[in-house]
């Protein structure tokens, strides 16, 4: 196993620790990101200091973010997402819902939570069905809501206009006549 280094987070890292933990890293994880992202600070007496400076405010910090998870909680439980996706015979889809596709419609009711805090099961969804979703807010608080994909509803009218506009192409088509190249002209060189 490589070599381990302790360091200060200035910054909340998901699956790391907290702003003003400090933390146990791999040597490579601390050197080639946190460090250079500035994400954490080496462990030293003077960064031991700054940290017991800055204590105080981190706490704050932090209780505001526990009351603002909280409240997202409240809220985002009784929400029910629905989706109306085009599907083939035995409820498969036509490609798949993500993380990235809740993250935007989450955006969309108000909500600001990184597609990397959502919580898909099996990572994507393939199929029509319900399905309950959990969100990583803060620390330990988790969320879960509903998300709903029903097939997308086609009209009888809309299938038949695509048959008659696909019938019209075809003829179109068939009744244009055919191209012919013509033969590049040659110039000749005349002395």
């Amino acid at each position: 196993m490589g070599k381990r280094v302790k360091i200060i987070m200035n910054h909340d890292v998901m699956n790391v620790g907290e702003e003003g933990d400090v933390c146990e890293v791999s040597s490579g994880y601390a050197r080639n990101y946190l460090l250079p992202q500035k994400l954490a600070v080496p462990v030293s007496k003077h960064a031991l200091e700054i940290l017991n400076q800055r204590k105080t405010a981190i706490e704050k910090r932090k209780a505001e973010k526990r009351v603002q998870a909280q409240s997202i909680k409240d809220k985002i439980q009784h929400e029910v997402i629905v989706f109306s996706v085009q599907s083939g015979e035995h409820g498969k889809l036509f490609g798949s819902i993500t993380s990235g596709h809740i993250a935007e419609e989450l955006q969309k009711r108000g909500y600001s939570i990184e597609k990397k805090k959502i919580d898909v099961p099996e990572h994507h969804i393939k199929s029509l069905g319900d399905y309950t979703i959990k969100v990583k807010l803060y620390g330990n608080e988790e969320a879960s809501f509903k998300v709903t994909v029903k097939p997308l509803e086609v009209k009888e009218e809309t299938k038949e206009e695509a048959r008659v506009a696909g019938k019209k192409t075809e003829e179109k088509e068939s009744s244009e006549p055919a191209e012919t190249e013509a033969a590049p002209e040659t110039e000749t060189a005349s002395s």
